[in-house]
């Protein structure tokens, strides 16, 4: 972890392996259809937050930008064991332990879907572990301390603003 870079040199940094983030479904595409989903706050032991730079991939939601490793959850599935499954599938990381933090809800029903919810989970990730770490999904991962990583970087803005709420909590709520 290094200097992070101005938002040109981030600009430079994601277009330079072939990705052009879109906010909006090209044209004659088809939408990305919302889940119920679950995602992780990968806390460095340092402190910095370990994010995932998303696929440039039209059928999903934010590509090019990044973003808090998970996943939908799959019907029956518990949202601690779809962020089990997604972290083994998209990093080769066995959690040890994780602690809800937040829940947002959207409702998509002006779009013509369901309400949908996404639920953060505080994990704790050792310098050991993210060593370790294998990338199966996604274009890169790093570690970023959290104020440069939303002045920074293109965050999802759901993502953003779970890392914005985790950073502003008073110390008295911290997990130990």
């Amino acid at each position: 972890m290094g200097n992070s870079p101005d938002p040109q040199e981030e600009t430079a940094f994601v277009e330079s392996r072939g990705f052009r983030p879109q906010l909006f479904v090209p044209a004659g595409g088809r939408s990305p259809r919302p889940h119920d989903a679950v995602a992780a706050l990968l806390v460095h032991e340092d402190g910095s937050y370990i994010m995932q730079l998303r696929d440039s991939k039209p059928e999903i939601f934010y590509p090019g930008h990044w973003g808090c490793f998970g996943g939908a959850v799959d019907s029956g599935e518990t949202a601690e064991d779809a962020l089990r499954r997604e972290l083994r599938e998209e990093i080769q990381f066995d959690m040890t332990g994780a602690t809800r933090f937040t829940r947002f809800d959207f409702d998509f029903s002006q779009l013509g879907y369901s309400k949908v919810y996404r639920v953060y989970f505080e994990v704790k990730v050792s310098d050991a572990a993210f060593t370790r770490f294998v990338l199966r999904e996604g274009a890169d991962v790093q570690a970023f301390r959290g104020d440069r990583l939303l002045v920074t970087r293109r965050v999802t803005p759901y993502d953003a603003f779970a890392v914005w709420m985790h950073m502003s909590r008073p110390q008295s709520l911290s997990t130990p």
